[in-house]
């Protein structure tokens, strides 16, 4: 059956260049969206730029443009460095839409109607020189904590204390350095404290929509049944601002962060408009569609609660799933201007220019959770040498000239194994289940030989069988994001493709006497495996895959394709596909970021921060990193009393493997833990992590134990250690792991 479906990726802001961090998620989205299309899915991909708020006001005077000059010029840019990675929108639009606006202005008509919106007066900075009221990251001044000078209105960047702007030492606005005042303003605000949207989001959130991992964090914030942890959202902001205007409220502004995920909206309507779909086939509340949207784990807090919540409360339907991944590092590290690691998408087109190349190791390391990725640039050199020109380029090229040179550029009519074992295919089983049941009946003999069998007949009809019965197993990894996986898969079968070239050796039977017939059979046979790779590779890869279509002489490759092989048909010459990546082009790169990147704009969450008054964590994700990797700012726990060394080594710590992870039924924060120490019997610990882990991404990691800890008993049974976490003022919690290579038992000193 066919499915409707619609995906989203993040708006990028509209106040910074589009870098690698950012290019994860766009990459990661499109190749979903074009694994869907290949399958014959109806599916349809919107994004758009996020353009409101102060950040950009505040540029646009600076550079003595209109906000709305200013946008056009980055909407273009960012439109261009995505077209650059085949990042494939059917429809890239603004948030400072018309579309946008009418439905933004809707929504909060529908919320207030439904009482769902209070006005209250607050109190807060205002910058008398330029008239305006000031978030948090605007104000600057002495921390109250250590005395550092210049440091922001919420968190000092010194000690890490976190603090309101009023607690600020001689505090000025960092707009104009004039002394800011304190005036009351009316602010209005999403009633998320309400018993209609608490009890709805305590549903959605364990309802199937959220990873694991996001649906424990979400608790977090929610806090126990009967908790309201979650405080109103304040969605306004005071004149001069650029925005949309409240609906009756003159001089007051939806917050960016309200009118940004309506930025979906807004640009599925263009998209409706210019194609005829039906914008409430896709969401209204009972539509039959899917709705995926990919973010970032940084703004979960906003799609996870205040997305949904007002999406039901306005009569829309909520998401399908809310796909949250983490974030990027280079070579190990934050990104670094300093290190010539911020990278620019424009600077990587500029120096290496091939972008497939950064979209397959992305894909190679995307597994479909929220874990962070990291680019090492030694690593991705290699990788893509190896797989893609090593691997998967070799089997074409060393192939497809005899075919061009002794054959006229067509393939064989017919491959004789197929005809001889086409009794042992069965739809019904597994290609191991084929196999199997062949060698039972003695139809197929097994041979030491690189796991094929004894004759050439079998070993083609092996090998096609598991090239073609690979295509459900690609495809269900493509489904559930894990990229990385299916790559590995993919490149097995390039592995098999090899290694049945390297056997067969075509370039000695194009020498020999009267091995004409079967040179063109080894060809043929290597060529169509090359085919169905190429299919396999497509969401990935998808201009080189248009290049091969065009030198096999193909329609654009379908799923399906997978089934078939290319008989009797004539090819083009052979043209080099893909070149080595040199290393010099990646220093190279480096070196320009060192140099270009100097006054860089902020980052897009360094922007968000800037615009949002970073709130408690009952209403902010404050806790989050940034889509740089940047930490959270925290009140760090005092140091305590010292101890002597001899108190320290009284403490047995141990390298553990987790070799078991589950929920404890009836617990509300633990996971049982099976960890092996070195010892004859594993221990058996109950940890209370389970907000922050999914069990199952536990199983098999290296952790670190205190080993001789008194057994503990509890309600759900004995606890024989206990492992060690950080954790901080904010919610979270992150299990400590050894360096790579410590085994279990080893004792840290």
């Amino acid at each position: 059956m066919t499915r409707k479906i619609l995906v989203t990726s993040a708006l990028p802001y509209a106040n910074g260049s589009i870098h690698l961090g950012h290019l994860v998620e766009y990459i990661q989205t499109d190749i979903w969206v074009r694994f869907q299309k290949m399958r014959g899915n109806t599916c349809h991909y919107v994004c758009a730029d996020d353009t409101h708020g102060t950040p950009i006001m505040l540029r646009a005077e600076k550079e003595g443009v209109t906000p709305e000059q200013l946008i056009a010029r980055v909407w273009q840019e960012h439109f261009d460095d995505f077209a650059a990675f085949h990042v494939a929108f059917d429809n890239y639009g603004s948030t400072n839409s018309a579309e946008n606006k009418e439905s933004a202005q809707d929504i909060y008509r529908t919320l207030k109607a439904n009482g769902l919106i209070e006005v209250r007066s607050i109190e807060q900075y205002y910058d008398p020189v330029k008239n305006m009221f000031l978030p948090d990251r605007f104000i600057k001044g002495e921390c109250p904590k250590c005395h550092a000078k210049d440091q922001y209105g919420d968190n000092c960047e010194v000690c890490g204390a976190a603090y309101a702007p009023t607690d600020l030492i001689e505090p000025f606005s960092a707009v104009s350095g004039a002394k800011p005042e304190l005036r009351n303003s009316d602010h209005y605000f999403f009633k998320l404290s309400a018993d209609s949207c608490q009890q709805f989001l305590r549903q959605w959130t364990r309802g199937g929509s959220l990873q694991a991992e996001a649906a424990n964090k979400m608790q977090e914030w929610l806090g126990a049944e009967g908790e309201n942890k979650l405080t109103d959202w304040d969605i306004s902001r005071d004149a001069p601002y650029f925005g949309f205007e409240i609906p009756d409220a003159p001089g007051k502004y939806l917050y960016v962060w309200l009118d940004a995920p309506v930025g979906y909206m807004g640009s599925f309507k263009q998209l409706c408009a210019k194609t005829g779909l039906d914008f409430d086939e896709y969401w209204k509340q009972g539509s039959d569609a899917e709705l995926y949207h990919f973010i970032g784990k940084d703004i979960l807090y906003f799609h996870a609660l205040f997305w949904p919540a007002m999406l039901q409360h306005a009569g829309f339907r909520t998401p399908t799933k809310l796909f949250a991944h983490g974030f990027l590092t280079v070579n190990g590290e934050k990104m670094s201007k300093s290190r010539g690691t911020f990278i620019t998408a424009r600077s990587y087109v500029d120096h290496i220019k091939n972008t497939e190349y950064l979209r397959y190791y992305y894909a190679a390391k995307l597994n479909g959770s929220m874990e962070d990725i990291d680019l090492n640039l030694d690593d991705f050199v290699a990788k893509v040498n190896s797989d893609l020109i090593g691997k998967y380029i070799n089997i074409a090229s060393r192939c497809a000239g005899f075919i061009s040179k002794k054959f006229d550029g067509k393939l064989c009519e017919s491959i004789p194994s197929l005809d001889k074992f086409e009794h042992l295919r069965n739809a019904d089983l597994s290609l191991n289940e084929q196999v199997a049941q062949a060698i039972a009946t003695r139809e197929l003999q097994p041979s030491a030989n690189f796991n094929f069998f004894e004759d050439l007949d079998s070993n083609e009809f092996a090998f096609i069988n598991s090239l073609q019965a690979s295509s459900e197993k690609i495809s269900s990894l493509y489904e559930c994001r894990d990229y990385a996986k299916a790559i590995r898969e993919i490149m097995a079968l390039a592995d098999t493709a090899n290694q049945y070239v390297a056997t067969m050796k075509p370039w000695e039977l194009a020498k020999a006497e009267g091995q004409d017939e079967l040179l063109h059979r080894i060809c043929t046979v290597a060529i169509n495996a090359f085919r169905i790779i190429t299919l396999y590779l497509k969401p990935v890869l998808p201009e080189l895959a248009k290049n091969v279509e065009s030198f096999l002489k193909i329609s654009p490759l379908r799923w399906e394709d997978a089934s078939t092989l290319l008989l009797g048909h004539s090819i083009n010459t052979y043209q080099h596909l893909a070149t080595r990546l040199d290393p010099k082009l990646i220093e190279a790169m480096i070196a320009a970021n060192q140099e270009s990147l100097k006054n860089m704009t902020e980052s897009h969450s360094q922007q968000r921060h800037a615009e949002a008054q970073q709130p408690s964590p009952q209403s902010s994700p404050a806790s989050g990193r940034g889509s740089e990797g940047e930490k959270p700012s925290s009140t760090l726990e005092p140091i305590s009393e010292t101890i002597s060394i001899d108190d320290f080594m009284k403490i047995d710590l141990r390298v553990a493997r987790i070799v078991n992870a589950e929920h404890v039924v009836g617990a509300d924060k633990l996971i049982q833990l099976t960890l092996d120490i070195g010892e004859e019997k594993s221990r058996n610990v109950f940890a209370g992590i389970k907000s922050a882990y999914d069990p199952e991404k536990l199983k098999g990691r290296m952790t670190v134990m205190v080993a001789n800890l008194a057994p503990r008993k509890m309600k759900f049974g004995l606890s024989e250690g206990m492992v060690l976490a950080a954790s901080g003022s904010e919610p979270g919690l992150y299990i400590l792991s050894p360096d790579e290579g410590a085994q279990p038992g080893m004792r840290i000193k």
